[in-house]
């Protein structure tokens, strides 16, 4: 649960453009102890959990979504693909240009573009680990 709501902290503060730095400064921690919030490493309190909702402006609950799903099940795992994609600056960066694309067949054509990249790594990693 500790890594589930610190990814979601670092997705929230990435989303929002905001350093770890200011973000440990409005919440009145150092920017390691932040790195260590958004590893799970350290546990965040429900106060200091409210501090961040409140500056990041999302609704606690936010940082609980998807938590507790089977991660065998499809949706529960491509919801922690999400959550660690928006937990990245290029897949925040990767989201919100895709959002600003109004042409829902250019998306899907972007979206074929990445899964096709993707299964062509897969395809050279299984290929090296054979020879």
């Amino acid at each position: 649960m500790d890594i589930h709501v610190g990814r979601r902290v670092r997705a929230a503060r990435i989303a929002q453009g905001v350093s770890q730095e200011d973000l440990g400064n409005a919440v009145g921690v150092t920017f390691q102890q932040i790195q260590k919030y958004e590893k799970g490493i350290n546990r965040i309190g429900t106060g200091r959990l409210h501090d961040f909702a409140k500056f990041l402006q999302v609704p606690v609950t936010y940082f609980f979504e998807g938590a507790g799903k089977d991660p065998s099940t499809a949706s529960a795992s491509g919801l922690n693909a999400i959550t660690e994609a928006l937990s990245t600056k290029e897949g925040v960066r990767i989201a919100i240009a895709l959002s600003r694309i109004s042409n829902p067949a250019l998306r899907r054509r972007i979206a074929d573009v990445l899964e096709a990249i993707v299964q062509d790594e897969s395809e050279e990693v299984r290929s090296l680990s054979r020879a």
